[in-house]
């Protein structure tokens, strides 16, 4: 069966403005999309698992540590929305393998082993089952030249070459926490597979489904 495999940030998830509401429509939205794809949902640790990993780091933690800790945030939140879709697994897999190997026509899983972030897990996944398309669904209107959340001047980029984000962001992992958009050894993955990836907001599920169905919307296309 056909994939498409979605990175879901954790800001997404748990945004102090998402409402009741929004988890319904996301379960609704993706159960239409799972009769016709196979779905894969990584869920990031958003804000929660910074603010633990930023204890940590002042408590003196080792880096493998405090990533341990941002997946095990991950997995929280993973179980969370697990639960709010009927058609995906609620067990959560703690590797890619075991996650490919699930049958539900929505899989669902947070982080894997320390090195790298949940956009890097789905990246993988994507590559692995050759996916389709690969979602990166953050808290911003995808890809900006600058950060949108600090910056008013930040201009959106509708379409950006894999090469060039490779070139500002390199593809190596720093360290648990870093809130990029996407992270090195995504990228990495990205371009080897040359995946098809779409980055947008995840709180808008107008967009998001308009992505999903192929069809334009308002977010960046990594060009590969």
């Amino acid at each position: 069966m056909r994939t498409i495999v979605l990175a879901i940030g954790g800001s997404v998830i748990l945004s102090k403005d998402l409402e009741i509401p929004y988890f319904k429509k996301l379960a609704s939205l993706l159960s239409k999309i799972s009769k016709k794809y196979k779905l894969f949902i990584v869920v990031g640790g958003g804000d929660i698992a910074r603010r633990y990993i930023e204890l940590g780091r002042m408590l003196g933690f080792s880096e493998q540590l405090l990533d341990l800790i941002g997946i095990d945030i991950t997995r929280i939140n993973a179980k969370l929305l697990s639960n709010v879709l009927t058609d995906a697994n609620h067990n959560i897999p703690y590797t890619i393998n075991k996650a490919t190997k699930i049958d539900n026509s929505i899989v669902v899983m947070g982080g894997t082993k320390p090195g790298h972030s949940t956009d890097m897990v789905g990246a993988k996944i994507a590559e692995k089952t050759h996916s389709d398309l690969f979602i990166i669904a953050t808290n911003v209107d995808g890809i900006f030249d600058k950060d949108p959340n600090e910056y008013t001047d930040a201009k959106q980029l509708k379409v950006v070459e894999i090469d060039q984000l490779i070139k500002s962001f390199g593809t190596k992992w720093e360290k648990a926490g870093k809130n990029l958009v996407i992270d090195g050894p995504a990228l990495k993955i990205i371009k080897r597979a040359r995946l098809t990836t779409f980055v947008l907001n995840g709180k808008r599920l107008n967009q998001l489904e308009k992505a999903l169905n192929f069809q334009p919307f308002d977010g960046t296309e990594i060009i590969v």
